[in-house]
């Protein structure tokens, strides 16, 4: 059975940082593009990060951003623990949301729609205080 489950959620000041995990289970994931969304109360889930693999290291990965979180957010992924990671420095109060993990097959070159992706987490709240 296949889970992605995150942690590393919480309460923040604005202007901190958190650092998200989304372990992934059931199969090896090392191919795989894997990618973060957020959900605020009556908002549409949206794009936040992106990361894909290509060659045997995770040096050679591409990275994707939406334009609210880029130089702010940082996705990295150890495919030798099937993890994916999203540093969160410098938030802002509109950074809250439910925050989920996801993952989908590399073939298709959109990685801001989230109904490419097969796979999901539960989510993991961040709130970030004024």
């Amino acid at each position: 059975q296949v889970q992605l489950v995150e942690s590393g959620g919480g309460l923040v000041q604005a202007g901190g940082s958190l650092r998200l995990s989304c372990a992934a289970s059931g199969r090896t994931f090392s191919s795989y593009v894997m990618g973060w969304f957020r959900q605020a109360p009556g908002k549409e889930r949206e794009f936040v990060a992106a990361i894909s693999w290509s060659g045997g290291s995770t040096y050679y990965s591409t990275t994707y951003y939406s334009d609210s979180v880029k130089g702010r957010f940082t996705i990295s992924r150890h495919n030798a623990k099937n993890t994916v990671y999203l540093q969160m420095n410098s938030l802002k109060p509109e950074d809250t949301a439910v925050y989920y993990c996801a993952a989908r097959p590399p073939y298709y070159s959109d990685y801001e729609r989230p109904n490419l992706y097969d796979y999901w987490g539960q989510g993991t709240q961040v709130t970030v205080s004024s």
